[in-house]
């Protein structure tokens, strides 16, 4: 069988993992018992050698797929030919609220994968196909049957598989294999648990209660959401992307739940990005805190303040757990998302020096501290002081860019951008009473920066905001300046931007982030937070019309249950790249919040009577 397209996958998880799971119920992709650790099942990466945990029809039929009542809880819905079964999956999940979790590393009830299949109509046939590839498909397992199920070893790591009732099962190449025969009204249970037996050494009443709790969990989550504007079922499905992507046990953030998902089909272009950007996590928890999820930011400014060091620099990108060391290796072995190679783990962009980070992370403290109306941890006012300091002190420096080029460092209008956002911010933190710096230092870096973007990010000859200082190639980027506060939308220089960039940077309504050399082989899709950008800046200048015509045309390329990866390949309209992408939802998010504030600025100037008095 060859390998199903990137959108054909769904996202289970439960914030301490994630796994993808296929139309025909094939987890193809789990790392247990964290995001960023090993795959036991990697079929996502190589069809032959990787993997997979199936449960799912023995002949084809049509298929149906939803989240059960806005959780992350997956049912899919097979009709064939003899019958139709129901098949619910599920992580179960942890107190989902802002209460205390368990310390990194513990949680063995959390890794599990729960699996119900439910007789619905006639009697369906499923196959079961068990084959963990532990370590990537490095360490083979060593399958043995036992009562109940079957057990899978590797080193020092272990998987207990549990089914109810019972079904005979066999061990054929390398996996473990049984049929089910599902009539009518039927229910079977297939539990799968890492480590220690755990959900898998209970029972389907334990499994049914724990499948309630989970659902009780999404309910308490989902009744906090405040968003009431356009586009209401898009963004709450993104919010809980944002959330299954949150790392319970410690705060951080991670990026995608995927490593080496190409961004052009067969291309080189494969990152693992399962690790906690600074400034992903810091977008992402600005996107959750503007539904109502300003909670999210508690755990993740705890842990800022943790691996925070004052005579350390502060990296681009952790482990969740903190830890820095992100070592980029090849994993020769394996053939690659449809043979698109090198396969990657680590990434050597930890290295980088990117100076955007610190206006992220000050930003997203800003609104999180005037969100919450409290006085600021002084721990954390010292963390947030220092970020002012390095942008005032790092600003004029060269660095590879939002984009982590790993060509030579240069002068990126849009790092330039960050750091002024972060000196404004800090400046404003100050002013309410919430941080302690040398203000005048942060207000003369701030104005200098401001006049470097204006005289020399500024090309008159292009009509437009360049990728570099006094450069010429055009870069999606520098799209965040209206969105920042920097300038208005309606700014003439601005207006230019955004036309030159629909212009060059656009092809079928995808917007790419730039066409210059990055030092990099091989092409690449449309990045598609550059198109929400897009949209937000059209919302801003008051183009409502065209604002939600470029946002349901991104939209349009989501899958069936509403899930979008890094990029999409503009001729194909395939998802590429690391899949589902927290910057892809978090920009969704913020589009549908800028054109229903362009739409309700238009309904009051329609009818002033309408607009809320002025304080």
């Amino acid at each position: 069988m060859s390998q199903p397209p990137i959108a054909d996958y769904a996202l289970v998880g439960n914030t301490f993992t994630a796994a993808l799971v296929s139309r025909d119920g094939s987890i193809d992709w789990c790392c247990l018992p964290h995001f960023d650790s090993p795959a036991v099942f990697c079929r996502l990466l190589d069809e032959r050698i990787g993997g997979c945990f199936r449960l799912g029809p023995a002949t084809a039929g049509r298929c149906e797929r939803r989240y059960l009542d806005g959780s992350a809880v997956l049912v899919t819905r097979w009709e064939t030919a003899d019958g139709v079964a129901q098949l619910t999956d599920f992580m179960p999940a942890p107190d989902l609220l802002p209460h205390d979790l368990p310390p990194y590393g513990d949680g063995h009830a959390y890794f599990s994968v729960l699996r119900r299949v439910e007789g619905l109509q006639g009697r369906v046939a499923l196959e079961l196909v068990f084959k963990p590839t532990f370590d990537f498909a490095r360490q083979a397992a060593r399958l043995a049957l036992v009562p109940g199920g079957c057990r899978a070893d590797a080193g020092q790591e272990s998987l207990h598989l549990a089914l109810a009732p019972e079904v005979p099962l066999q061990v054929r190449d390398g996996a473990v294999c049984g049929r089910l025969d599902v009539p009518a009204g039927a229910t079977v249970w297939v539990v799968m648990s890492h480590g220690r037996a755990g959900m898998a050494g209970q029972g389907p009443k334990a499994w049914e209660q724990s499948l309630q709790d989970t659902l009780g969990q999404w309910a308490a989550w989902d009744a906090l959401n405040r968003y009431a504007g356009p586009y209401a079922g898009a963004v709450t499905l993104s919010a809980r992307v944002l959330k299954l992507l949150t790392f319970a046990p410690g705060g951080s953030i991670v990026a995608a739940p995927t490593t080496s998902l190409p961004e052009a089909s067969g291309g080189t272009r494969n990152w693992d990005y399962r690790f906690c950007w600074l400034r992903d996590a810091s977008l992402m928890l600005g996107a959750l805190m503007s539904v109502g999820h300003e909670y999210a930011a508690d755990r993740f400014f705890q842990w800022l303040t943790r691996l925070w060091e004052p005579d350390r620099r502060i990296q681009i990108m952790y482990r969740l757990d903190g830890a820095e060391r992100l070592p980029e290796a090849v994993l020769e072995h394996l053939a690659g998302y449809r043979s698109a190679r090198p396969v990657r783990i680590g990434n050597g962009a930890a290295n980088q020096v990117q100076l955007d980070i610190y206006g992220h992370l000050l930003d997203a403290a800003h609104v999180y501290l005037e969100n919450r109306g409290a006085q600021v941890r002084p721990a954390l006012a010292r963390v947030l002081a220092h970020l002012a300091n390095e942008a005032a002190r790092r600003w004029r420096q060269p660095d590879q860019g939002i984009w982590e080029t790993r060509s030579a460092p240069a002068h990126h209008v849009s790092s330039k951008l960050m750091c002024w956002v972060a000196l404004d911010r800090a400046l404003r933190l100050t002013a309410a009473g919430r941080i302690v710096g040398d203000t005048a230092w942060w207000r003369r870096e701030r104005d200098a920066v401001a006049r470097v973007l204006h005289e020399d990010g500024f090309n008159a000859a292009v009509g437009a905001y360049t990728q570099v200082l006094g450069g010429r190639s055009l870069d999606a980027s520098v799209l965040m300046m209206p969105i920042v506060g920097f300038m208005p939308a309606s700014d003439a220089r601005m207006r230019s931007t955004v036309q030159r960039i629909s212009e060059q940077l656009m092809h079928r309504g995808l917007v790419w982030r730039y066409r210059s050399d990055d030092g990099l082989e091989g092409d690449e899709g449309a990045f598609v937070i550059c198109s929400f950008w897009l949209v937000e800046n059209l919302a801003l200048q008051g183009s409502v019309v065209e604002a939600r015509a470029l946002f349901e045309h991104v939209l349009s390329f989501a899958n069936d249950l509403g899930l979008l990866s890094e990029e999409i390949d503009p001729g194909s309209g395939q998802l590429l790249g690391n899949y589902p992408q927290g910057y892809t939802h978090l920009a969704l998010i913020r589009s549908a919040l800028a054109i229903g504030r362009a739409e309700a600025g238009v309904r009051a100037a329609a009818c002033p009577s309408a607009a809320p008095p002025k304080a």
